[in-house]
């Protein structure tokens, strides 16, 4: 049976989920934000008996893309370490639903194989790996992070026309960083930062992800 800790840990890492794709411009319900624990506890029946505890692979969630309906698959994995053979059913499950994108959700780590079957696989599928422990925040909720917001393609050529830029004069962002890893950032994507300013009000500046 899942312990009191570990399905509130499992909540909040859903949570933190829900406004990521949410923010990466995903359809997902004011209700599905707002989800409270006991609610989470009913929806999977976790007041329930032993056997009726639901495994993480229960967990997994299919989003559609608010603007161009791509899909997005999110896996909670069951096992503490992924092996290559587990990379390889996630994809194999992707290619059956004909989706490109998940988010992996894992325990614990990666075996080296495991990671390069990862990379292999992308970009035809993509696999993004988050551990459960760094879910348990949403980094986007803390005070000291300013307000992100991920340019189009469209939006990066009007900024670039407006202010006779170029990808060389602006500040890099890489693409590892926790705030480029919670918005999927890939190189070359643009992200406008607006912090709070005791002088200006706020302060914009832009960011070339590399």
């Amino acid at each position: 049976m899942s312990s009191g800790l570990e399905i509130k840990q499992l909540w909040r890492v859903k949570k933190t989920i829900m406004q990521l794709c949410h923010d990466r411009g995903y359809l997902v319900t004011q209700d599905e934000l707002d989800e409270t624990l006991d609610e989470f506890k009913e929806m999977y029946k976790l007041n329930r008996s032993v056997a009726d505890q639901p495994l993480r692979n229960k967990l997994r969630m299919l989003f559609t893309h608010s603007t161009t309906d791509e899909k997005l698959f999110v896996f909670f994995s069951e096992e503490k370490v992924l092996r290559k053979p587990n990379i390889v059913g996630y994809v194999q499950e992707m290619q059956k639903e004909q989706v490109g994108k998940a988010l992996l959700i894992v325990q614990d780590t990666l075996t080296p194989v495991a990671k390069k079957a990862v990379v292999d696989f992308n970009p035809t599928y993509s696999l993004e790996v988050f551990l459960e422990k760094e879910l348990l925040v949403n980094i986007m909720d803390h005070e000291l992070v300013p307000k992100h917001i991920v340019l189009s393609p469209q939006e990066k050529e009007d900024l670039f026309e407006k202010y006779k830029l170029n990808e060389n004069l602006l500040m890099r962002m890489q693409a590892f960083d926790p705030v480029a890893k919670y918005y999927g950032l890939r190189r070359g994507q643009v992200v406008k930062i607006i912090r709070k300013s005791e002088t200006a009000g706020r302060y914009v500046s832009y960011r070339l992800v590399c």
